[in-house]
């Protein structure tokens, strides 16, 4: 009796085998047809997400557009900053800025920096509006046993 028609139970070996590959085969294409659907939901997500950063990225653009307005800017630095448009006396000649040059940075005692001054106590310091007093800003202070 050869392997192929060894009967068991009223069927043969190899109907049983076929039968059992069959099985497996069904249960992969099934089991493969799941992570594909899986992958295709996470697929979905990422695409909203892309979607909606670009949204976002072309708001912040349009921020940064409006920001950037010259006008604005040029209000922000009179109102805030005090600053005027430079005047024809202001304006240095070509002799000066080669004075300038050849004399070369100033000292650093002449020129402190911003971080040096409001660590030393300078009242003003150009450039840089002053922080607000002190009683402007309000400290809450948490209350124990509550």
């Amino acid at each position: 009796m050869s392997l192929l028609s060894r009967r068991i139970r009223g069927f043969r070996l190899v109907d049983l085998v076929g039968v059992g590959l069959l099985m497996m085969i069904i249960l992969g294409v099934y089991l493969a047809k799941t992570m594909a659907g899986r992958e295709r939901a996470e697929i979905a997500t990422i695409e909203r997400q892309i979607k909606a950063e670009k949204t976002r990225i072309r708001l912040l653009q349009a921020e940064v557009a409006h920001l950037e307005q010259p006008g604005r800017v040029e209000r922000l630095a009179v109102g805030y900053l005090k600053m005027e448009p430079v005047t024809a006396g202001r304006e240095a000649t070509v002799d000066q800025i080669l004075d300038l040059a050849a004399k070369g940075p100033p000292k650093k005692e002449k020129a402190p920096s911003v971080v040096a001054a409001m660590v030393n106590g300078g009242d003003a310091i150009p450039g840089v509006p002053p922080p607000p007093p002190p009683e402007a800003m309000p400290m809450r202070v948490a209350e124990a046993g509550r």
